[in-house]
């Protein structure tokens, strides 16, 4: 299981006294315990694989966050803070499709749901008809994709087909 292989990397991370790896997971098996607690469980139980996904995903998303705003406020130093506990944080997510990969998905799901390309608006109901049939096919494909590929990266493929 995954909470138990972040358990495993806090104790080698002590020994080899690797700061940013301990700060990162020990900050990790805390956003554990909140998840735990959050679900009405015990502390000490352990999360599904899938509950530790979401709960590093959301710390994923934090760090980039963080990144943009350090980036922007002329704070390189904790930006590169961020970026190196965002590195660890990634080794333990599944590698993700590219926006090439989606495309060929996209495009049957397109066939299956029996959307064609769309003219472009010329009225406000031709607008309408597009972002239903646009919000149809990203629902369609995040259920599909899900876990495997970002909702950012299947937006832009969607984008791309349907513009």
């Amino acid at each position: 299981m995954l909470h138990e292989q972040i358990k495993k990397t806090l104790k080698e991370a002590m020994l080899a006294k690797d700061e940013v790896r301990l700060r990162t997971v020990r900050g990790l098996l805390s956003a554990f315990v909140n998840e735990l607690v959050a679900k009405k469980m015990k502390p000490d139980a352990m999360l599904s694989d899938e509950d530790a996904l979401s709960v590093i995903k959301r710390a994923v998303k934090q760090r980039k966050d963080s990144i943009e705003q350090f980036t922007a406020g002329n704070r390189p130093d904790l930006a590169e803070s961020e970026k190196a506990e965002l590195a660890i944080l990634l080794e333990y997510l599944p590698e993700t499709m590219s926006r090439d990969q989606i495309r060929p998905i996209a495009l049957a799901k397109m066939k299956e749901l029996g959307i064609t390309d769309l003219p472009a608006a010329t009225q406000n109901s031709t607008a309408q008809a597009g972002k239903s049939k646009m919000g149809m096919l990203m629902g369609a494909l995040s259920k599909e994709l899900k876990g495997q590929a970002e909702g950012a990266d299947i937006k832009a493929v969607v984008d791309e087909l349907l513009a």
